[in-house]
């Protein structure tokens, strides 16, 4: 590969950057991918609750991540300016908005999971999973929108090992808190979806806590501002962070949301073929990680070279990104094509679930560039404060074009949840065409 100095340069600070956050990415959904693994092994109706439940979940908890995508771009680009010790009064904004948004979230999830799963019709047992695991979850959700601030401060300051070595911890609390409290153990009855729900919400309060005296107690964060500025809400600073943050939000939510959309809609094909998405769209979203991760150091490096008023390096942090990102996703394509039998054996024992999770990977590994490289892409317009139009285009990728093409082919055309994937792929290949063209009218002078 021929690259100038500045290039490899600046790729040698990328990988630097992302290792961290692609392993810490990687770890923060390890929590799904034990939930479904214990689900599975529990039965295709605790899976099917989980899928449900989980597909309903991501909505909150993207908002929250998509609120805080602001808080790395905007701490990345005072440090590039120079202006270290405004970092401290940015977090402590973020924290209120995070702690304020969690609760609404939480307070919203736990009155509409009982209605929210009525309105899908599904079958009494697996309705009440559904509504148990929600439940479970709710409490959880003013702890995740903590943690994330937390995450998004660290990173913006280039330090992305602390939320990697939480993530850690959660994997290592959550598989026997979980396999406890679903299936019964130490005098504890089995809880099974409920209790799925209930022990993410534990351990998300343990990393918040935890994350919350590391960085108020680590040399490394002490020169950042802490005392200067409103100790209390900061009306003019929040504005800023929800003027940058609500389109980021809006953003991840359309995505998030297309594929929780898909589920519902999946939902109504029975428990196998609900099991079945449910494992390929966790497989995909696994995968996805590597990506967000990257999307993650690009913004740093973007948002620090634009605070510094240097677009080329902008510019050249952009598209080694976007670079990094294709030969990833090519890796996991690959991987989904050759082994679909053996990573669905992995998620359940249930032969039915298997098959059709084998035919879902298929198209898992179709949209693997395009998710790929639209979350790349989306992660620089960040860096250069750049969220409006990117919103619009998500909008219209997503519920203008993918949706509405999924639900005519698995209804209409009878292609079921094959035909519900298809418009998937579509959505994320239209939006990865149109934020990469976004980005090069931004960058390329």
């Amino acid at each position: 590969m021929f690259l100038s100095p500045e290039s490899k340069r600046e790729l040698l600070i990328l990988l630097h950057l992302a290792r961290p956050l692609v392993a810490g990415q990687v770890l923060l959904f390890a929590s799904n991918v034990v939930d479904t693994i214990l689900a599975g092994h529990l039965s295709p109706e605790v899976l099917g609750a989980v899928a449900v439940g989980s597909s309903v979940w991501t909505i909150p908890l993207m908002v929250l991540q998509g609120l805080m995508f602001t808080v790395p771009a905007r701490v990345s680009q005072l440090i590039g300016a120079g202006r270290r010790r405004e970092v401290g009064l940015v977090f402590r904004q973020a924290l209120y908005l995070a702690l304020f948004t969690g609760v609404l979230l939480g307070i919203a999830l736990w009155l509409l999971a009982r209605p929210v799963a009525e309105a899908l019709q599904l079958e009494p047992a697996f309705r009440d999973g559904v509504v148990a695991f929600l439940h479970g979850l709710a409490p959880g959700t003013p702890a995740l929108g903590l943690f994330m601030a937390c995450r998004g401060f660290s990173d913006g300051l280039s330090r992305t090992k602390p939320a990697m070595w939480f993530g850690v911890l959660s994997v290592i609390l959550l598989l026997p808190l979980g396999y406890t409290l679903m299936y019964g153990a130490l005098g504890i009855p089995g809880m099974g979806a409920g209790g799925s729900g209930l022990a993410t919400a534990i351990v998300l309060w343990i990393e918040a806590i935890v994350f919350l005296i590391f960085l108020a107690r680590a040399p490394a964060y002490r020169d950042i501002g802490w005392n200067i500025g409103a100790m209390g809400p900061d009306a003019s600073e929040i504005a800023v962070l929800l003027r940058l943050g609500l389109p980021m939000a809006v953003s991840v939510v359309l995505e998030t949301s297309m594929f929780s959309a898909a589920s519902f809609a999946i939902a109504q094909f029975g428990a196998v073929a609900v099991s079945a998405h449910q494992i390929a769209l966790n497989v995909g979203a696994l995968a996805f990680m590597v990506p967000l991760g990257l999307a993650g150091a690009i913004t740093v490096r973007v948002g620090d070279a634009a605070g510094a008023g240097d677009m080329a390096r902008a510019r050249r942090a952009a598209f080694l990104g976007l670079g990094l990102v294709v030969m990833t996703q090519s890796v996991s394509c690959l991987v989904m094509l050759v082994l679909p039998m053996t990573i669905s054996a992995l998620y359940s024992t249930d032969l039915a679930v298997q098959a059709g999770t084998v035919a879902l990977l298929a198209f898992a590994a179709m949209f693997q560039l395009s998710d790929g490289i639209q979350v790349a892409a989306n992660g620089a317009l960040r860096g250069l404060h750049d969220t409006k139009i990117p919103a619009l285009i998500t909008l219209v990728a997503y519920w203008g074009i993918g949706m509405p093409l999924g639900l005519v082919l698995a209804f209409e055309a009878g292609l079921a949840a094959q035909g519900m994937w298809l418009g998937l792929v579509a959505g994320l290949t239209v939006a990865a065409s149109l934020l990469t063209w976004r980005l090069a009218r931004r960058v390329v002078a």
